[in-house]
């Protein structure tokens, strides 16, 4: 269950990352907002995702599925480029939470 927390809460994160972009500075009030009422719903969930699940695992999870979310949903939303490196950073990213979940002991803990 705990999975699919940590999942909801990493969408919702970047729901908020894009609301924060299109809020123009909070200067466009509904997409403040939304900016703010998000960011505090996914961090209401990463709370009970951190309940069941050892902190270094939700948080790497958290982190750098937010990285690649946001990254990603730059280039489809918001037109932004993304060249070799950035896939070759995204890809960095996930190989390191998925050592970080598959070999490390912290997952255990």
């Amino acid at each position: 269950m705990h999975w699919i927390l940590l999942a909801v809460g990493i969408a919702i994160e970047i729901l908020a990352t894009a609301s924060l972009k299109l809020s123009d500075g909070f200067t466009k009030i509904g997409f403040g907002g939304l900016t703010l009422v998000c960011f505090g719903l996914a961090f209401y969930v990463m709370s009970l995702v951190v309940r069941t699940m050892p902190l270094g695992i939700a948080y790497s999870v958290w982190a750098g599925g937010g990285i690649a979310g946001v990254a990603l949903l730059g280039a489809a939303a918001f037109g932004q480029t993304l060249d070799g490196f950035a896939f070759l950073g995204i890809g960095l990213i996930i190989a390191g939470v998925v050592v970080l979940n598959a070999l490390s002991t912290a997952a255990s803990g």
